[in-house]
């Protein structure tokens, strides 16, 4: 296990490299490409990719178009063992930062970019690696399980990573009275415990994409589709998961539609990305989104381009950890990226920075780099291998 002291120089992040002249390239290449259509655009990406022998993998949440020119799409348990075993010397990992440490932890040698380092995730923001130690040594005796989704210093100082796609299974493995802390996702250690029959300590942590889904969005599309089956994803709160008939990861929602093709009608409670590779895949049935959870004193409303939505009202998130200025961020980000108006999909802001100049950015330049600290990543990969032998 890693003991060290952390200081606020260094709370558990990685190193990342990124300069104003990181910058000044990345606006040079989205005047270039603004004259491109999207088709030349993938094109011009896929030859630079070939040029730098690089591997471009991207997460379900991430934008269509970002899934379009990715040589891998997957979830995170899928992106971490597609690391572990290409050859291709650079990695792009279109995703958010935790995904790109995972990547450099299990491939140390590779280069590794992420296209934006300001994609973050809020349940990694949720549990700080020193918030954690203090909790490990008020409770000795106790193994730390991690979900995936936290910096590589909270996994420095766990003994066995998860995936919401592997969780169960991982956990199953354990002996039965072993004692164990689980976090930072609340909601999916709760559901571990409730069908495991096991009382792990949980972290309060939330996904603030997933904790705004709600009971009443979910029945109302209910009477409006009667024969749709709900689809949950594993981070959503308790009463949420029990109007599911599906639960699980993303890559568990797109099998089981993929084999259940009579079933013609899905609501889909996870990020609206997943949509893209649900309706590529079976083209036949429908996927029906669910909207976020509305709060008193907020609102939808299209921003004054008219290509995004933001919130009105406090600002106040429900997600543990997650404060009301990283919310007001997070609105900002909501028009930064222009989601659309179309609908009131529920969508991570995160995954949306990732976009095609800032991917063409960094193959031009092999920045921004993510790297780890020695200490650190010499104990932050064990909790992971040691997952993916288990899974």
């Amino acid at each position: 296990m890693a003991t060290f002291d952390e200081s606020d120089k260094f709370v558990g992040k990685a190193k990342i490299y990124w300069n104003k002249g990181q910058r000044h390239c990345e606006e040079q290449t989205k005047r270039a490409m603004n004259k491109m259509t999207l088709e030349e655009k993938i094109k011009e990406i896929r030859e630079k990719a070939a040029s730098r022998h690089a591997l471009i993998l991207a997460h379900y949440y991430t934008r269509p178009e970002i899934q379009e020119v990715a040589d891998f799409i997957g979830d995170s348990l899928a992106l971490a063992r597609k690391a572990a075993e290409t050859d291709a010397p650079v990695l792009v990992m279109c995703g958010v930062h935790f995904m790109a440490e995972t990547c450099k932890l299990l491939s140390p040698e590779k280069t590794v970019l992420e296209p934006d380092p300001a994609a973050g995730c809020s349940l990694a923001d949720s549990c700080r690696a020193e918030d954690l130690k203090a909790f490990k040594e008020a409770h000795p005796g106790y193994k730390v399980i991690s979900y995936v989704n936290t910096t590589a210093a909270v996994k420095a100082l766990s003994d066995c990573c998860v995936t919401s796609g592997n969780a169960v299974k991982v956990i199953n493995s354990l002996p039965k009275d072993e004692k164990l802390i689980f976090g930072p996702d609340y909601n999916l250690g709760n559901y571990i415990n409730a069908i495991s029959g096991r009382e792990m300590l949980l972290w309060q942590g939330g996904c603030h994409v997933h904790e705004k889904f709600s009971v009443q969005a979910i029945l109302k599309l209910k009477r409006q589709y009667p024969d749709a089956l709900v689809m949950a994803h594993l981070e959503c709160k308790a009463p949420v998961l029990a109007l599911a008939d599906v639960k699980g990861s993303t890559a568990a929602m797109l099998t089981y539609a993929q084999s259940h093709p009579g079933q013609k009608q899905f609501i889909v409670a996870t990020e609206a990305g997943i949509l893209f590779e649900m309706r590529r895949r079976c083209p036949d049935q429908t996927f029906i989104p669910v909207p976020p959870e509305v709060t008193e004193g907020e609102n939808l409303t299209p921003t004054e381009s008219g290509q995004g939505l933001t919130t009105g009202g406090s600002g106040q998130g429900s997600a543990a950890g997650h404060t009301g200025d990283k919310d007001a961020a997070a609105q900002d980000l909501r028009i930064v990226t222009g989601m659309p108006t179309a609908c009131a999909c529920n969508e991570c802001e995160f995954m949306k920075l990732n976009t095609l100049e800032k991917i063409a950015a960094c193959l031009d330049t092999l920045q921004p780099q993510v790297t780890i600290p020695e200490d650190i990543a010499r104990e932050a990969v064990k909790p992971i291998e040691k997952m993916l032998s288990l899974s």
